[in-house]
């Protein structure tokens, strides 16, 4: 069992910069891959970013290549999202969420936990 609490989500001016976190509980961290998704409304929710076990390997939606960044912390269990050049497009609720697999995904029924979301937005 995996619990997962994001933070560091507001309100923020186009072009603007966020930081979310996402803390995980338990030992067994390092054994699941990690991806953070969003949900606007009315939207279905959506790939943001992936990150491998070990954090050699990184995956990102086309829609923020460039501008966001997937890291993450086994010593603290504790994974990343650096979000540059906001817009407000980039609104929503960003969820992480960890998958008990080697392998990444972009497909949210592959993952098997979820954090409670926690809401960005981005003012034009």
């Amino acid at each position: 069992q995996v619990q997962l609490v994001e933070s560091g989500g507001g309100l923020v001016q186009a072009g603007g910069s966020l930081r979310l976190s996402c803390a995980a509980s338990g030992r067994t961290f390092s054994s699941y891959t990690m991806g953070w998704f969003r949900q606007a409304p009315g939207k279905e929710r959506e790939f943001v970013a992936a990150i491998s076990r070990s954090g050699d390997r990184t995956y990102y939606a086309d829609s923020v290549k460039g501008r966001f960044t997937i890291s993450r912390d086994n010593a603290k269990n504790t994974v990343y999202l650096q979000m540059n050049s906001l817009k407000p497009e980039d609104t929503a609720v960003y969820y992480c969420a960890a998958r008990n697999s080697y392998y990444s995904s972009g497909y949210p029924s592959q993952y098997d936990y979820w954090g409670q979301g926690t809401q960005v937005t981005v003012s034009s």
